[in-house]
């Protein structure tokens, strides 16, 4: 009876674990847009142009990109709660940092410690979810955390913009340093690695040969990447989830308003459609992907990114009401992926080691959408034709991205179902 009132306990405190940690995810939003609806006052204040403010703005995703992967052995060594609070700190501190620098040097140096604090919420919050529910709920949770994030783009420039007219950009850096501290002190105080650290039984469904056994920081990392079913899905990520992101997060931008005309404002609200796709796409893609299987989801999600991209590749004149829908399509079959991808990272592997792999994997999108970037840009600005020709030849690149991701996703291994708890 007792251990029946204790699975009651995990199952309800599980819940509370995700408002927070979920919570902590939509502040990862805050900082991520907060140079968007900032960056003229910045400019101005610090006299820098658009070089500079790029670089600023960058400053967050490479740490963010490179974190993964020590994020990944933290998370599994260290443990989630730990990690999570810990970092969420060093955010808060660099967004002060940001808000009283008065060298562009220093603001820098706040930016990259925002790019490291955030970037372990991700892992976290699935080596959590890894621990506190079964496979099938995983992803479903999963889902909804990304839906989260999508909210939390939603519902932050609003909001941001008001702060920063009754504050200054200054004091609005240091206002959402002031609450990201309190979140942290929420995941400290909150979360709980796994529900024996309450003394409660597993909800985990996944077996175990051997529940003490502790895998090492570097053999686990070598276990990972030495294994052939962890390539195809790392891949997979590089070429979709990448070439969305460079999409989205930078050339997107561009080939609105200069292919299309659009002015800021429009093509700011076509744009809107990568937070849409993560509030709607995670939990959708999440379901589907229990009901027909990871491997047929993800190989669903490049056949469309490839169908997606071809208007744009064949066609110079679209139609605004068109835009919407290939956009929502690109960040659905980018962004809105994550929890699938989460849920492959980590059934591929013993749940000793979830953390690692899910970061190891989750490194490659960020990568790809790095080096897509500047691909796309070379592409777009040494084309000798007009406007529409060079976007037409990027979006024939993209193409060839998603048809490499679709060759790439043939070869993932099906998870669905599966342990490989006792593989060697």
């Amino acid at each position: 009876m007792s251990n029946q009132q204790d699975l009651v306990l995990a199952r309800r405190y599980r819940y509370y674990i995700c408002l927070t940690i979920f919570l902590a995810y939509a502040m990862v939003f805050f900082h991520r847009l907060c140079p968007a609806v900032i960056a003229l006052d910045m400019q101005r204040d610090f006299g820098m142009g658009g070089t500079l403010l790029g670089f600023l703005g960058s400053a967050y995703f490479y740490p963010y990109a490179i974190m993964q992967i020590p994020t990944g052995l933290l998370a599994d060594s260290w443990g989630p709660r730990k990690t999570a609070a810990s970092f969420l700190l060093l955010a808060a501190l660099g967004s002060v940092l940001m808000g009283l620098s008065e060298s562009l040097s220093l603001a820098v140096i706040g930016r990259v410690l925002v790019g490291v604090g955030v970037s372990t919420v991700f892992v976290c919050n699935f080596k959590l979810l890894a621990e506190w529910f079964s496979a099938k709920r995983f992803v479903v949770m999963g889902g909804l955390f990304m839906a989260t994030g999508g909210l939390g783009a939603l519902s932050s420039a609003s909001p941001l913009a008001w702060l920063s007219e009754t504050l200054g950009w200054r004091g609005s850096l240091a206002a959402v340093g002031a609450v990201t501290a309190l979140v942290a002190a929420a995941v400290w105080l909150v979360v709980r690695d796994k529900p024996q650290d309450k003394g409660w039984p597993s909800l985990n469904d996944m077996p175990r040969t051997a529940p003490s056994a502790k895998i090492g920081l570097w053999a686990g990392m070598r276990q990972v990447t030495g294994a052939a079913r962890f390539w195809p899905i790392s891949l997979w990520g590089f070429f979709c989830i990448g070439s969305s992101f460079a999409l989205g997060s930078l050339w997107g931008g561009p080939y609105l308003m200069q292919a299309h005309g659009l002015s800021k404002l429009q093509a700011g609200m076509v744009l809107n459609m990568s937070a849409l796709a993560l509030v709607l796409g995670g939990p959708l893609l999440g379901m589907l992907s229990n009901h027909l299987g990871r491997k047929r989801t993800i190989i669903g999600c490049s056949l469309l990114m490839c169908a997606a991209l071809l208007p744009p590749a064949l066609a110079t004149d679209i139609p605004l009401w068109l835009l919407y829908v290939l956009f929502f399509c690109y960040s659905l079959c980018g962004g809105g992926t994550g929890p699938v991808i989460a849920a492959v990272s980590k059934e591929l592997f013993p749940i000793a080691i979830a953390g690692t792999s899910v970061g190891l994997v989750n490194l490659f999108p960020f990568f790809g959408g790095a080096i897509f970037q500047v691909i796309m840009g070379s592409i777009v600005s040494q084309s000798t034709g007009g406007v529409g020709e060079a976007y037409q030849a990027m979006f024939i690149f993209c193409i060839g991205c998603a048809a490499a991701s679709l060759v790439s996703a043939c070869f993932v291994t099906e998870t669905l179902g599966r342990s490989w708890e006792t593989e060697r």
